[in-house]
């Protein structure tokens, strides 16, 4: 058991910290909920209704605020796996080499008959698995993306409309929120910064550096050392 935590640590510790902000966000968004329809009621002279712990976390304004922000998570991740294949910053660990842009050949990737004893049955493989393998991960990052993106836009959709009919006004189609100013508000609000994050991890690891962590290159290397990590 104490191996399996030390080899699994990473993922378990971005797992508890995941689990405990969650939580606090629907904790704290619970009670801006009601306090924000305490505040609707008691202007309109009426008894407020809140809602308990449970029902909150099951209403369309938690889970569009927390689509939201995974769909852009995922877009970044994405973009970044594909965009790392073909595009270099030199200096940076997180880029390639000059020169060696694009997928590389099958020796290095080692696929086909250049595979070793240990590698993945579907590295050894050619054709149609082997593609499929060998492009597996932006697949799953892409699918979660769409998937969080559609859910951020049903979710979305279904709050908006609620508060329009909060005020008496008529409600959207889908499609018609989709093409809203509210729907892209939200959405390239939560993209301008992940693309500014990862950018300027790329460009500012040329020059600064972190003691330890593979995302920086070892603190006595040039700036113009590229791919290297600490």
């Amino acid at each position: 058991m104490r191996r399996f935590l030390r080899e699994q640590s990473l993922s378990l510790a971005f797992g508890a910290l995941f689990l405990a902000a969650l939580f606090g966000q629907a904790y704290a968004g619970w009670h801006d909920y009601n306090n924000l329809e305490t505040w609707h009621a008691q202007m309109a002279g009426e008894t407020p209704e809140t809602l308990s712990f449970g029902r909150y976390v099951t209403t369309s304004s938690f889970a569009q605020a927390v689509t939201e922000n995974w769909q852009s998570e995922y877009l970044q991740f994405t973009l970044f796996i594909l965009l790392t294949v073909w595009f270099v910053q030199k200096g940076s660990p997180e880029s390639k080499q000059p020169g060696e842009e694009g997928g590389e050949s099958d020796k290095q990737q080692l696929v086909g008959r250049h595979a070793g004893p240990r590698s993945p049955a579907w590295a050894k493989a050619g054709g149609w698995r082997q593609w499929i393998y060998g492009n597996s991960l932006v697949i799953v990052m892409a699918m979660i993306w769409v998937w969080a993106w559609f859910a951020q836009s049903v979710t979305g959709w279904s709050d908006y409309n609620a508060d329009r009919l909060e005020h008496e006004h008529g409600s959207l189609s889908w499609v018609g929120y989709l093409g809203s100013a509210d729907f892209w508000e939200t959405t390239l609000q939560n993209w301008q910064s992940e693309f500014l994050a990862v950018g300027s991890m790329a460009v500012l690891a040329v020059y600064l550096r972190q003691r330890g962590p593979p995302e920086s290159k070892p603190v006595g290397s040039p700036h113009d050392t590229t791919a290297a990590t600490g």
